[in-house]
């Protein structure tokens, strides 16, 4: 179930609900607001990374997930395509927004870009070059693919990139971090753009 509320630089919010075999998955995000986080997924470093995306590019996000299979890959990969699409959802038509963004963050060793497009035209290509068989106790191959589908459900074009870094750790989150403060620019409210204005030359997104 969705319950979605738009209205261009007023108010652009979001609740999805994912419930099947495998997982249940509550969110809320709100885009205009101020980064506040109450995530609980039972995976300490899936919550740090929500929390990262949130406080950096202030969406206000609460999200409860609940396994009912057991299997740590579901409960990563539903996490992500419901966060992902509620965002989605929260931008409704995407009138009025800068569209455009980008970010260079460093992080200690690790220094990663993020480049995005929130025109409706999914394209990813995510060069996390990490390289630990394991990472603060979730196998890298579904960190990967956290990132991969959180990318693959926002329905944009979104390029995020590390360039260098000898922690994992950082890696990861310096990237996650871009993807925040390009996120922030892209869904900006642009005032000069008139009211319900689309920002693309074809007239539509």
């Amino acid at each position: 179930m969705i319950v979605l509320v738009t209205c261009g630089h007023i108010e652009r919010t979001a609740k999805l609900e994912r419930s099947t075999k495998e997982t249940l998955i509550n969110v809320e995000v709100n885009i205009d607001g101020t980064g506040k986080t109450h995530v609980k997924t039972g995976l300490s470093f899936i919550d740090h990374l929500i929390s990262a995306i949130s406080t950096h590019s202030l969406i206000d996000v609460s999200l409860v997930a609940k396994s009912h299979d057991g299997l740590l890959h579901h409960l990563v990969e539903d996490i992500s395509i419901t966060l992902s699409q509620s965002i989605s959802n929260a931008l409704g038509d995407r009138s009025q927004i800068m569209r455009l963004g980008s970010a260079l963050v460093p992080m200690d060793d690790s220094l990663a870009y993020a480049s995005l497009d929130l025109i409706k035209r999914q394209y990813s290509n995510i060069q996390l070059k990490l390289t630990r068989d394991n990472l603060e106790g979730i196998p890298r191959e579904d960190l990967e693919h956290f990132v991969n589908s959180f990318a693959q459900n926002l329905n944009a074009c979104t390029h995020i990139i590390v360039e260098y870094g000898n922690n994992d750790h950082h890696k990861i989150e310096s990237a996650v971090k871009a993807f925040a403060v390009a996120f922030r620019t892209a869904s900006c409210i642009d005032k000069k753009r008139k009211w319900n204005g689309i920002p693309s030359s074809k007239g539509k997104m």
